[in-house]
This record gives structure tokens, C-alpha cells and sequence, in this order.
């Protein structure tokens, strides 16, 4: 069965560097999943003014406000069947922030939509938000994605929410041959208030086996959403 990512992409797939097009190729039909460690060089915030944007992300697990320097981190991609019956695909980013009493998360589940033609990124712990993801793949074989806009679903509500209350991620993920690793670099930006957040850094990837094991019970979201 094609990853999300391979049906998204189709015969551009082929294009990514190899090593992507393992990480990429996690699924439920698989045999692995993927998780990498690695340490972001540098995670950074925009102006004070961005504060409360970036606390009000913190309280879900989608942004936060710290910035630093030499931050390690794991990124897990697990995949699942979720209560929708749909292939999704875990991308949970932990932090571990020096000042911080706990690691700090981004959480991320992703579904590929028949009807977008595209993958639709859930944020956060309860996915209240949702964005279908643009993908291209480079000339060098590395894969840029960036999110369009984001709609928010809770109960009966459901609206696109307007651009200047939401930031739009733009995300470069390679592989570097000679050092053995991935790198990954992000930017989210505002159209009002300009950059809100980003990080870059790099990280190498175990395959964990998929058989027999059971699926990491903290990488799923509280609360699943049918809406895409």
C-alpha cells in the first residue's frame, strides 16, 4: 500500500533522496516505523509582539514561545488506523528545553485526502485545527512542504480561520550523504505580524519493526476529528 506521502506526491515520490523516501514511506502496510533524534542548532521566535500567538499555540501542542540554542528533540512518525477508520501517520516533535520542567511538543497527525488530493495536517492534541499541505520535491531530491489555509472544527463549528489569526509553516527536510544525517529546517510566518517561529537542525533515524509491538499510546491526539 503507497505511504500518504507517495499518494500525494505520485511518481514525484521517486524524485526524493532515498532516505526520504524511506522516512516518508511509513504506513500502515509497512513493516517500520521512523523515529529520529537529533539536536535543532537553533529554535527562535519572532518580536515580543508574537508572545501571545505563540502562548495560546503552547496550550495544544501546535507552538510555543521558548527559543535556545543546542536543543535536542525526537520526532516519532508511528502509523495507525485512527477511529475514522483512516491511514494516519504520527509527527510528534519533543523538546528538551534546559529551563523547561517538561519537554515541550509539537503534535501532528496526517491523513491523505481523496477528496483534496492532498495530505491534511492535524494540529495539536485535540486536532481542532486542519490544513492541507502543498509538497514539492526539489531538484536535489529534498522535499519542501508548506501548509495553506488552516479550518478549525470543534462540535457543530466549523470555519476557515482568517490568515492574519494564523501562521503558514514553510518546511525543508534533506538528506546530507556525507555526514549520514537528515536536516530540517522551519518557518512559520504571519501576514501581520511577519515571523512568528522556526527552528533548523539535524537528526539521524532508527526504523523501529512494526510487528508485535505496540503502537506508543502518547503519540496519538486526545481527540479525532472526521472533518478534513
Amino acid at each position: 500500500m503507497p505511504s500518504i506521502f507517495e499518494l500525494a506526491l505520485g511518481q514525484d515520490f521517486q524524485r526524493l533522496h532515498p532516505m526520504l523516501q524511506k522516512r516518508f514511506g511509513v504506513d500502515i502496510g509497512g513493516t517500520y516505523a521512523c523515529v529520529g533524534r537529533g539536536v535543532f542548532s537553533e529554535v527562535r521566535r519572532g518580536a515580543w509582539w508574537t508572545l501571545p500567538f505563540l502562548q495560546l499555540g503552547a496550550y495544544r501542542n501546535i507552538l510555543f514561545p521558548d527559543q535556545g540554542e543546542d536543543i535536542p528533540f525526537t520526532i516519532e512518525n508511528y502509523p495507525y488506523v485512527d477511529g475514522y477508520g483512516r491511514p494516519t501517520v504520527t509527527f510528534v516533535r519533543t523538546l528538551e528545553l534546559p529551563r523547561e520542567r517538561k519537554p515541550r511538543r509539537f503534535d501532528a497527525t496526517m491523513i491523505y485526502s481523496p477528496q483534496r488530493h492532498s495530505i491534511v495536517d492535524y494540529l495539536g492534541t485535540h486536532q481542532h485545527l486542519a490544513t492541507s499541505l502543498q509538497l514539492e520535491v526539489l531538484d536535489d531530491g529534498s522535499l519542501h512542504l508548506q501548509s495553506t489555509a488552516q479550518r478549525f472544527y470543534e462540535g457543530r463549528v466549523g470555519f476557515t480561520v482568517p490568515a492574519v489569526l494564523t501562521g503558514t509553516a514553510d518546511l525543508h527536510e534533506n538528506f546530507d550523504d556525507e555526514r549520514g544525517v537528515f536536516t530540517i529546517q522551519l518557518q512559520v510566518r504571519n501576514p501581520l505580524l511577519g515571523f512568528l517561529f522556526g527552528y533548523r537542525g539535524e537528526f539521524t533515524c532508527t526504523f523501529p519493526g512494526l510487528a508485535g509491538a505496540p503502537f506508543p499510546g502518547h503519540l496519538k491526539p486526545v481527540r479525532e476529528e472526521n472533518r478534513e
